[in-house]
C-alpha cells in the first residue's frame, strides 16, 4: 500500500512540475493588449497542451510510475484532482500578491491539463 502511495506521489509531482512550467511559460508570454481566448478555445488548448506534455513525459520516461492496475486507475482519478487543487492554490497565491492570473490558475483548467496528461500516460506508459 505504501508503495502505491509513493508511486502516485511520483506521478503527482511529475504532473505538478509540468503544469507549473506551463503556467510560468504562459505568464512569460501573457500580453495585456491581446484579447483573451474564449472558454472553449481555452479548454481545447489546455487539453492539447496536457496531452503533449504527456507525450513528452513518455519520451523521457516511458515506464509508468504506478505499476498495479488498481493503482493506475486510482492514479487516473486522484492525481488530476490534486493537480487541479494545487493550481487553484497557485492562483489564490498569485491573487493575494496582486499578480495576474491565467485560466490554468483555476481548478477546472488545471484539472483538465493534468487529466489529459494522465490519460496519455495511463494509455501508453509501459
Amino acid at each position: 500500500m505504501l508503495e502505491v502511495l509513493f508511486e502516485i506521489l511520483c506521478e503527482f509531482v511529475l504532473q505538478l512540475v509540468l503544469e507549473i512550467a506551463v503556467e510560468f511559460g504562459l505568464h512569460a508570454f501573457d500580453s495585456k493588449e491581446r484579447r483573451p481566448f474564449g472558454p472553449l478555445a481555452a479548454v481545447i488548448g489546455y487539453a492539447v497542451m496536457g496531452a503533449v506534455a504527456g507525450w513528452l513525459t513518455l519520451a523521457l520516461y516511458p515506464d509508468a510510475f504506478v505499476h498495479s492496475a488498481d493503482g493506475r486507475a486510482i492514479n487516473l482519478l486522484v492525481t488530476p484532482l490534486l493537480a487541479g487543487f494545487a493550481m487553484a492554490g497557485v492562483g489564490a497565491w498569485r491573487n493575494r500578491r496582486g499578480d495576474a492570473t491565467l485560466r490554468i490558475d483555476r481548478f477546472a483548467y488545471g484539472y483538465l491539463f493534468a487529466l489529459a496528461l494522465a490519460l496519455v500516460r495511463f494509455h501508453y506508459a509501459h
